[in-house]
């Protein structure tokens, strides 16, 4: 199999967008990408390389792009020293293809190699990352990013990606110790300090004004939530999860990002040339903090008046669930510190569960034999209603489906939001509605890395 690499270079040394759009290889139906070991300055231009675990040695790995409805084939070359797979997120693959060791493929032994076979069926933004040993492979680099071209994409002037990861480093710059920290498992899991935009410390990214820009917007970190605001721009958001929405402006000027989610923005520069414009994350109260600027260029602006374009995005073929007709089930979050049920406080952190899910917990990466807590007959329409019964955030990620979020706490969802992974917060109650169309067992788990190694995830089966 030929190698094709797919990544697509920085704007410059020091500025990370990734143009979405530059020109792609004739026929590139065979990808080929590696999770080795490798070095990549994580901290900023004047620290040390730090030692991580990459996608051909980049991190981020290969930005893949692919065509929606076109088969594609990657292979993956494990040269890692322990097993590993590629999870292929938010993208509705057959459940062979979907990369949990022993509930969906084998392990991939090191020295060894899988081949994934699947058609995308829907344009979007998704990414790609192990699930094996997925809380360390993770933290230590092995994520990249998945554009599937609309047919008929939108006008605007650049299509860019900003992936965000965060990282907890030593003084000396090398990536710390320390994953699976039973404390950190029970409350928010791990949060590094250190935030990169495209694999670098961001100070600047470069745009004109008068641009229309369309911004997809990865948050790959193991635990972060991010809470995005522009200075002085408005940010219209077309798509999450790669799914096409209304188009809107965010509730408050802020566009949440929970870990594993994606959000699409559309960005009509009417900043000034050669000013910046900070993009800050606030999430956390009392820790806000700069993530990069919108540097202007200098010279007049590309247009005189607004870009006058449509900006709602095709459809893709989601089946639409019958909600006269489905069926109801009811899933509970509990555990954690200071949370809801048996699992709650110090004790349940002794042995190696710290959540469940109705009461049951699935501790690890996924395996054979996990039975599933509900089963649904193919082809019938569901709702699901999640309740977060902890005193914690969970990002709630469903493989294999695209759901509508119909009601959260009650009260309607706008803007026909279809998402893969639903940012619930503590005693949140949502309810979402899909169509079991996806034969297989499928994990619905926290994307907390920490929360569902230390039991926050379970098996919903379509038989």
């Amino acid at each position: 199999m030929t190698r094709r690499s797919l990544l697509l270079g920085s704007a410059g040394l020091a500025l990370a967008s990734l143009d979405t759009r530059a020109p792609r290889a004739a026929g590139a139906n065979d990808i080929h990408i590696a999770a080795r070991p490798a070095r990549a300055r994580l901290a900023g231009a004047d620290r040390p390389r730090a030692d991580v675990w990459a996608y051909d040695g980049r991190v981020p790995g290969p930005l893949l792009r692919l065509r929606q409805g076109e088969p594609i084939r990657i292979l993956v070359d494990n040269r890692l020293e322990q097993d590993t797979t590629v999870h292929w997120h938010g993208i509705r693959v057959p459940n062979a293809m979907d990369g949990v060791p022993g509930l969906t493929q084998p392990p991939i032994r090191p020295g060894e190699s899988f081949l994934y076979e699947f058609t995308p069926p829907d344009a979007g933004t998704f990414w790609y990352h192990p699930h094996a040993n997925g809380l360390e492979q993770l933290g230590r680099g092995l994520a990249g990013a998945v554009v599937v071209e609309e047919r008929e994409p939108i006008r605007v002037d650049r299509d860019l990606l900003w992936l965000f990861a965060d990282w907890r480093l030593t003084a000396e710059g090398e990536i710390a110790s320390g994953f699976g920290n039973r404390m950190e498992a029970a409350m928010s899991g791990r949060v590094g300090k250190t935030v990169t935009l495209n694999g670098s410390v961001s100070a600047g990214e470069p745009v004109r004004a008068g641009e229309r820009v369309r911004l997809r917007l990865v948050n790959a970190s193991l635990a972060r939530i991010m809470a995005l605001r522009f200075e002085r721009h408005r940010p219209v958001i077309v798509a999450i999860d790669g799914q096409p929405c209304d188009p809107h402006e965010p509730e408050g000027g802020r566009i949440l990002l929970g870990p594993a989610m994606r959000v699409d923005v559309v960005l009509d520069m009417q900043g000034e040339p050669e000013r910046s414009y900070h993009v800050i994350d606030d999430f956390y109260d009392g820790l806000a903090y700069g993530v990069t600027q919108l540097a202007y260029a200098p010279g007049p602006p590309l247009r005189a008046h607004p870009f006058d374009a449509p900006l709602t995005l095709p459809r893709n073929p989601l089946p639409e669930p019958d909600l006269a007709r489905a069926e109801r089930h009811d899933l509970t979050l509990q555990g954690g510190m200071m949370g809801g049920g048996g699992m709650g406080g110090m004790g349940g952190m002794m042995g190696g569960a710290v959540w469940t899910i109705n009461g049951m917990s699935m501790t690890g990466d996924g395996h054979a034999g996990m039975t599933p807590a509900l089963t649904f007959q193919r082809g019938r329409s569901i709702v699901l209603v999640l309740r977060n019964e902890t005193a914690w955030w969970h990002p709630m990620h469903f493989h294999g489906h695209s759901f509508l979020l119909l009601t959260r706490n009650g009260a309607p969802v706008p803007h026909r939001q279809w998402q893969d992974t639903v940012l619930m917060a503590p005693k949140d109650a949502v309810e979402l509605a899909f169509l079991a169309d996806n034969p297989g067992d499928w994990m619905l788990h926290c994307h907390v890395m920490d929360h569902q190694m230390a039991g926050l995830m379970t098996v919903l089966r379509v038989a």
